[in-house]
């Protein structure tokens, strides 16, 4: 990454499946864009395999619920409105719609026959 298209502010790491990756913002604006205003308060980078300025990545935010850093995975996070780790999601799956249950519990089963 090019250092003068947008320093190194620190680094990301999910406290989940420690991914971890140096970050270049953190709030809802990506550097260098026009129109794009994000749903979360998130940290992320310029996209690195991208010669487009205007591309960037979005690394994971914080959970709504314990404040844990999380990725953008499925694997550790899911976006409903905000931002929750996977762990605050099965500990309040009743209070999600019925279609989110219904999609956990698939990806449980898949988890659970590989």
């Amino acid at each position: 990454m090019d250092l003068s298209e947008g320093s190194v502010l620190g680094v990301f790491t999910c406290e989940l499946c420690e991914l971890s990756s140096p970050y270049s913002f953190y709030g809802q604006k990506p550097p260098n864009t026009r129109a794009i205003v994000l749903l979360e308060e998130c940290y992320g980078m310029r996209d690195p395999f991208s010669p487009d300025k205007e591309k960037f990545l979005v690394l994971g935010s914080k959970c709504c619920v314990c404040n844990k850093m999380v990725c953008v995975s499925t694997d550790c996070s899911l976006f409903y409105t905000k931002r929750f780790c996977l762990p605050c999601v099965r500990n309040h799956i009743h209070q999600f719609p019925e279609q989110i249950q219904n999609e956990l519990a698939k990806k449980r089963n898949v988890h659970k026959t590989s």
